[in-house]
């Protein structure tokens, strides 16, 4: 199935039905009076998250979203049916955003959560509701009020704990595959990877997290080169971003800590808070490096990359320092949770119950 993250949509909320104007008359009821029901209520449309889809691709064809209209009231006190509400599935980590106003609708970050992205139109009032003292015989009625109407852009943000950053052909992809059960293609080619990929890595049997891996970024990627920004959205929502950086030896012409700081610079245009997230430093392919020199070429890269935070130095392809690794990752996920959990507001006091007169 091919990996679709943002979408254009219309969404059109059922109109109201026509309240009616009626009269009862029956052989014995002289004075019958008003009987005109309301009309009833146009249905909704409304978006609920399904963990179940992973991609906008039904919404590449299928754009314009119709719920349906209300029923006309009739006479004999007859209240029209309401329309029926249209529910979309979208996946979880949908955000809706209004196409006119650039403000954002909705973000469905959870399961079974829902949002009503266009509300169905008020039914009309029959001549039931007008008759009085001095109008027994109302003609007044009121048409059924229209369904809102919206056009909304969707944009998929994967939900995942840790995201992997890094130049093509750093070994996000072989990471992946060596610390979870995603098999994501492996090439010896830059680009591989077309599209996000998530693994759940599972430290032992009560305790896991979330990785994805994104298209590789390159240099000038905010002009567009490469595949562009389109998709650092879905690292967004991470906790923490593993920068994997070559640290082999390279026959040709490069520079691992210019491309290092090229990445990050790229991260900074896209997004201040992405930049700003917290980053640990990975220096991956160090099975390529004579094992006598790795210190010395592990530290030299950090000197001359001028880092002082968290620093790693594995081996995709066999497996060297993966496990210390999500060990780590996976204790300072632990740590932030009990940091958010004990940062929470306690429950409000009860109110004291009102003084007796």
């Amino acid at each position: 199935m091919k990996f679709i993250d943002e979408a254009r949509i219309q969404v059109i909320a059922g109109k109201g039905g026509d309240g009616s104007a009626s009269f009862r008359r029956e052989k014995n009821v002289p004075f019958g009076g008003p009987d005109g029901g309301d009309g009833g209520r146009g249905g909704s449309v409304i978006a609920v998250a399904d963990r179940n889809i992973n991609t906008l691709v039904e919404f590449r064809f299928a754009r314009v979203f119709k719920a349906q209209k209300g029923e006309n009231g009739r006479g004999a006190q007859c209240y029209g049916k309401g329309g029926e509400d249209l529910v979309i599935r979208v996946p979880v980590g949908t955000v809706f955003t209004d196409l006119n106003t650039g403000e954002a609708i909705a973000d469905l970050a959870a399961d079974g959560q829902t949002v009503c992205l266009a509300k169905g139109g008020k039914g009309g009032l029959g001549n039931l509701h007008f008759k009085s003292s001095t109008n027994r015989a109302p003609r007044q009625h009121t048409l059924g009020e229209p369904g809102e109407e919206w056009e909304l852009a969707l944009e998929l943000k994967v939900l995942a704990d840790v995201g992997l950053l890094g130049m093509p052909n750093a070994g996000k992809s072989t990471f992946i595959r060596a610390v979870s059960a995603a098999r994501p293609k492996v090439a010896d080619y830059p680009f591989t990877t077309l599209a996000p990929n998530l693994g759940v890595v599972r430290v032992d049997s009560e305790r896991s997290f979330v990785i994805a891996d994104i298209p590789g970024l390159i240099e000038g990627a905010a002009e567009g080169a490469g595949l562009g920004h389109q998709f650092l959205r879905h690292l967004q929502r991470t906790r923490v971003l593993l920068h994997l950086v070559d640290i082999s030896p390279r026959w040709e012409t490069g520079d691992p800590v210019h491309e290092a700081r090229a990445i990050v610079e790229e991260l900074r245009k896209y997004d201040q808070q992405l930049y700003e997230k917290t980053r640990w430093l990975v220096l991956n392919k160090i099975d390529m490096v004579d094992e006598a020199e790795r210190e010395a070429v592990v530290a030299k890269f950090v000197a001359d990359y001028e880092w002082t935070g968290p620093v790693f130095a594995i081996s995709a392809l066999d497996g060297t320092g993966c496990t210390a690794l999500t060990y780590a990752i996976m204790d300072y996920l632990d740590t932030q949770a009990a940091v958010i959990l004990a940062d929470e507001p306690a429950d409000p006091p009860a109110r004291d119950a009102p003084a007796a007169d």
